[in-house]
């Protein structure tokens, strides 16, 4: 497992939200959420949190190939040649709708049903 760190932490903590790409039977699938609910949760560990509002396709998605993709992006985090940084987080995500994380998502953020867990496998930084 990876962690988020170095340049590629500095984009999470400085970016507006998070694109979250899935694969499905019809192809690629996109959702995203701002990422201060991220931050909210936490970033130091070896996974994501998500809040989960709706992400219906992004679960059925997910119980078939649990791949999964996080890209942020920030202006502020600049590359060597003055351009805004991203990051990739690549791993394995699970919506969860009970158990205890679940819980703890949903009492922090009511209008969640749940949460998306995406255990890190490995952070690219784009240059």
């Amino acid at each position: 497992m990876a962690r988020i760190e170095g340049a590629a932490k500095e984009v999470v903590e400085k970016s507006e939200w998070v694109a979250i790409a899935t694969a499905g039977p019809d192809g690629p699938h996109l959702a995203a959420c701002w990422s201060h609910n991220v931050r909210a949760l936490g970033i130091d560990g070896e996974e994501v949190l998500i809040p989960a509002w709706r992400y219906f396709k992004t679960e059925e998605n997910l119980r078939r190939d649990n791949r999964v993709e996080l890209l942020f992006a920030s202006r502020q985090v600049q590359r060597p040649d003055g351009q805004g940084q991203g990051c990739c987080i690549v791993g394995k995500g699970e919506v969860q709708t009970t158990g205890l994380t679940a819980e703890t998502v949903k009492a922090r953020f009511p209008w969640a049903r749940g949460v998306l867990v995406v255990t890190i496998e490995q952070v690219k930084t784009h240059l």
